[in-house]
């Protein structure tokens, strides 16, 4: 695969930001915003910057395929990009469309690039706060050009762990059931309804855990690269590491390192 140069696509999706997201920031108009889903909001907004970042990136890298969250939505033949040889780009134009829609600042732009399954590359810019994450498999995680510092190891202190637990609306009855009757058992902070946003708190350390139950690729590639190049712990409930293809699992869960992971995991499902 041809090299990319991670800070053009920087420079793409800062561009699409200013272009086509913030100049309809806290400037919706009616009918611009509608449910494409229940629970879950499209808006012009998303729609416009998914088509710019599929020409913008076809055009970096020729060959590529774009798998985006709304092409998805009308057809989900485009998952079988997943499978071929070919380069994917996976794009989430806007992470986090509840905040956005309703004003808040708590959104990101996502965008992974994947070949025969493996994520080679991630970004997650955050428009309204003007910050980008970057990783690259095997190069470490970067925010605005600096490196992150390593996830710290938490092996051993699991009381002092804190993180969000998203099993609820979307996650299989047994699991939520689960979850509902153990999550008083480990350190809970308020979701910021972005998978973007938790994943930048996971990577500089600002969250120690994240369980996730909706596994859409856009919203985990990038992010789970990132924090695996902050040197954190990545793991589907069933243990396997995590691909973009693994949209059917039943979770995801991440922590600082194996130990801790092990041990959230007892912690919440140990008696399933």
């Amino acid at each position: 695969m041809p090299a990319v140069d991670p800070e053009t696509v920087v420079r793409i999706l800062e561009d699409t930001a200013q272009e086509e997201i913030l100049p309809r920031f806290r400037r919706l108009a009616q009918g611009e915003v509608r449910e494409k889903a229940p629970g879950e909001l499209v808006t012009v907004a998303d729609e416009a910057a998914e088509r710019r970042l599929k020409a913008r990136l076809q055009e970096l890298l020729p060959g590529s395929l774009v798998l985006g969250e709304e092409a998805a939505a009308r057809d989900d033949a485009v998952f079988d990009y997943l499978a071929g040889d070919a380069p994917v780009w996976i794009v989430d134009p806007i992470d986090g469309t509840g905040n956005f829609a309703a004003g808040r600042d708590t959104f990101a732009v996502m965008v992974a690039l994947v070949r025969r399954d493996e994520t080679r590359a991630a970004w997650i810019h955050m428009p309204a706060r003007n910050t980008t994450v970057v990783a690259e498999a095997g190069a470490g995680a970067r925010q605005d050009g600096a490196p992150l510092p390593a996830v710290l190891d938490a092996a051993g202190d699991l009381q002092a762990l804190r993180g969000t637990l998203h099993a609820s609306t979307f996650a299989a009855r047994e699991i939520a059931r689960q979850v509902d009757k153990r999550r008083h058992r480990v350190g809970q902070v308020r979701s910021l309804s972005c998978a973007g946003a938790e994943y930048v708190r996971l990577a500089r350390g600002e969250l120690d855990f994240s369980l996730f139950t909706k596994l859409m690729p856009w919203d985990h590639a990038p992010g789970t690269l990132i924090y695996t190049e902050a040197g954190g712990h990545v793991r589907l409930l069933d243990g396997a590491p995590y691909r973009p293809t693994a949209r059917h699992g039943s979770g995801l869960l991440m922590a600082p390192d194996a130990a801790s992971w092990r041990a959230l995991y007892d912690t919440l499902f140990g008696d399933a």
